[in-house]
């Protein structure tokens, strides 16, 4: 899913944001792509504390976000500093 006009915000805001929950991808081949993408940065996050850039939706449009993400669950994804995001709403790792 390619997004535009994704605004940058600080993980620390993530926490103000408001999130429906319903998934986001449209293709069975997208999810399994994002589930291989954030456990790479599971994996990097907890070796060698390197950021990623995420992408996702809540109810006040799309976001990006750089940072280290420490779990990444069946339902929900822990970033640095203990935000989380709904794993159905990201759009791309």
């Amino acid at each position: 899913m390619e997004t535009l006009n994704e605004t940058m915000i600080a993980k620390e805001e993530i926490g103000k944001l408001h999130f429906d929950h319903h998934e986001v991808l449209k293709s069975p081949e997208a999810i399994q792509r994002r589930k291989e993408d954030l456990e790479r940065a599971m994996i990097l996050g907890n070796t060698s504390h390197s950021k990623v850039k995420i992408e996702f939706v809540s109810k006040d449009g799309t976001h990006c976000v750089e940072t280290t993400v420490w779990h990444a669950s069946d339902a929900d994804v822990a970033l640095k500093g203990g935000a989380i995001i709904p794993l159905c709403c990201i759009t791309k790792v």
